[in-house]
């Protein structure tokens, strides 16, 4: 029996029994009210304000552009929506690497001007003060390991993670760190299959997959990529669920025909 129609607001706490009862949590990506409003009705669990706002709103090639103002933006549109959802907001690159003290004024700036429910970082041993310290002002923090998209230029390729035997032991170890220091989530991308169930499996807190496979706890997608906005980016693990490219353009055509031919307004369109 379903448990998720018994939660009112979804919290850290929320999840931890989803996991424990062995139910599947939902994640999505959202940057605006109107989109946001839609899938929290809906029912996700989850609702992520990513830095991935950099590619599909503004059109960079990274993550890395997007600033800490830009990202309180969309969350706080997202946030005048979210009634059900956990709305999880990602700190952008360069507002929490090597710096603790600049970790936790982004993470509480977050928090205090979008009104969100945590933050996302991306990151293992190396940002442990940055996590601890924004742990400590209360604030929830969901990790991030596998392909980490901030670090694109250092890796170089959006390659599978953690193939090799030393990597996939550098994220189990990362994994269990990052649960130590009190993570309450963790969002594994693009690794093998075996070994996100292996890490979800190891862990009470729970594992969201991206290209993880299904032994996790839980998968998130891009909204623009699952629902066929984005017509450029088709790697396996996207499944589309609509194709609203092709509605939105047949939409639009179909507008400007009747624009032209003087169709629209009709009669009953008019005052």
């Amino acid at each position: 029996m379903s448990i998720h129609n018994e939660i009112k607001r979804v919290t850290t706490q929320s999840l931890y029994k989803l996991k424990k009862e062995n139910q599947k949590i939902s994640m999505l990506t959202a940057y605006d009210f109107s989109m946001a409003k839609i899938i929290d009705a809906a029912g996700v669990d989850i609702i992520l304000v990513g830095d991935s706002a950099s590619n599909v709103m503004s059109g960079h090639e990274t993550t890395l552009p997007i600033t800490l103002d830009q990202i309180i933006y969309h969350a706080s549109s997202v946030i005048r929506a979210a009634q059900r959802s956990m709305v999880v907001v990602d700190i952008p690159f360069g507002y929490y690497q090597g710096d603790s003290k600049l970790a936790l004024n982004s993470a509480i700036r977050i928090m205090k001007e979008s009104g969100a429910h945590g933050v996302k970082m991306e990151g293992g041993e190396e940002i442990k003060d940055s996590i601890l310290r924004i742990n400590s002002a209360g604030i929830p923090v969901m990790g991030h390991l596998g392909l980490t998209p901030q670090s694109i230029y250092k890796f170089g390729t959006y390659n599978v993670r953690a193939k090799e035997k030393a990597e996939a032991e550098k994220l189990e170890r990362d994994a269990q760190l990052l649960q130590e220091y009190g993570c309450f989530a963790l969002v594994l991308e693009k690794i093998p299959a075996k070994l996100a169930t292996k890490v979800a499996k190891s862990l009470l807190m729970p594992i969201i997959g991206i290209g993880a496979g299904s032994g996790v706890d839980g998968q998130v997608l891009v909204m623009h990529d699952m629902l066929g906005i984005n017509i450029d980016f088709s790697p396996r693990f996207i499944r589309k669920y609509a194709n609203l490219h092709e509605i939105i353009d047949g939409a639009v055509k179909e507008y400007i025909k009747d624009v032209r031919s003087g169709s629209f307004p009709n009669e009953e369109e008019q005052y």
